[in-house]
């Protein structure tokens, strides 16, 4: 059996590429991660214009109905270019939510809007992907009180989807009344996440499925694939550049991409990561074809890869010596990108304990 992409698949890839190629030029998301407003809305409106918010709403709603393999083969170059978009929340896990947990009124209302652009989702998960003391929502009589953090791409969402403390789905409005939003700062300025603080906000509930706990245990590993894809993407750039400036630098009147020690470096990178690809499409994959393997290859997806990233990222840097440090170069961007992908929806250690659970292992989840 042969495994890979698709043609389709391989010129989404393609086209996704060469339009960041310009749209996120490294200069252009300098601009942006400082603030920039007139180059955000430049790579919002190029991303847009690839119409991908409705990559996996399905046809009969106006989306292209595409599944979790092709979303991820977007987030890859997303990662590749670091570009500030907040496709993973919207065109990713809010139309799965809606999908899957949403009543047929609501996704016939819901997911017609996502498809166009007419509305914009932000996704708060990270207590339902790991519990903290300090945070949580809970839901009664439809609204919603508590605190969300490190709620995703909430820069320009019109609605966020929100599990609660039992691992309910909602949809909430970001202008409604109670509902606080404080921008979190991170060491990745290219990804929006904030603070969502909700004192009884009103929140329309997704209950349309049997066993909404699923659809978001589900949700979750979706998200972890996601961000797996992010990371291949940006480790094989820091790769790129690495080896690139390998062949230009030059010690002793030789380029340093001549020296053992150097070739060793780069092969080690390629090594580690080019396994990362096919673990990340096989979990994508297994969401519709496989859905009781999605949960556990997710996991091992995201732990794999952020490990492995973490290494590609810290020896790109090495290879480049003093000058990887340094914002002239860039690398940071990449850098940053992997560390904060490595803790969303859960750290390789707590992700790598949930897979266990899943199989069996230790406590019950």
């Amino acid at each position: 059996m042969e495994f890979g992409l698709s043609d389709d698949q391989r010129m989404l890839q393609e086209t996704v590429d060469r339009a960041l190629a310009v749209a996120a030029d490294l200069e252009i998301v300098r601009k942006a991660a400082g603030d920039d407003a007139a180059a955000q809305a430049a790579i919002d409106d190029a991303v847009a214009a690839l119409g991908l918010s409705g990559i996996m709403v399905p046809e009969a709603h106006g989306g292209a109905g595409l599944g979790l393999l092709d979303a991820a083969v977007v987030q890859e170059m997303l990662g590749r270019h670091v570009t500030p978009s907040p496709f993973m929340a919207n065109a990713g896990l809010a139309a799965i939510a809606i999908a899957r947990a949403g009543t047929p009124a609501q996704q016939d209302t819901w997911l017609p809007k996502l498809a166009a652009g007419d509305a914009r989702f932000a996704a708060a998960l990270s207590e339902a992907a790991g519990a903290r003391e300090t945070a949580g929502v809970s839901a009664e009589g439809g609204r919603l009180t508590g605190k969300a953090l490190f709620a995703l791409e909430t820069r320009s969402a019109t609605h966020v989807i929100v599990a609660d403390r039992e691992r309910k789905l909602h949809l909430v409005a970001m202008d409604a009344a109670g509902l606080t939003a404080h921008r979190m700062r991170s060491i990745d300025r290219t990804r929006e996440t904030a603070e969502l603080v909700f004192d009884s906000v009103e929140a329309e509930p997704l209950d349309g499925a049997n066993d909404p706990a699923a659809v978001t245990h589900d949700l979750i590993a979706a998200g972890r694939v996601l961000l797996a894809a992010d990371t291949l993407g940006a480790g094989q750039r820091m790769i790129e550049k690495a080896v690139a400036y390998a062949m230009e630098r030059e010690q002793f009147g030789r380029t340093i991409g001549s020296f053992q020690a150097v070739k060793h470096l780069c092969a080690e990178m390629a090594a580690r990561l080019e396994p990362c690809r096919s673990l990340i499409w096989f979990a994508a994959h297994t969401m519709d074809a496989e859905p009781d393997e999605f949960p556990v290859m997710a996991a091992l997806a995201k732990s794999h890869t952020a490990e492995t990233g973490t290494f590609v990222a810290r020896t790109a840097t090495e290879v480049h010596g003093g000058m990887g440090f340094t914002d002239l170069m860039g690398l940071h961007y990449w850098f940053k990108r992997i560390g904060l992908n490595r803790q969303l929806l859960g750290g390789p250690e707590t992700v790598r304990a949930d897979a266990a659970r899943m199989q069996g292992y230790g406590d019950a989840a």
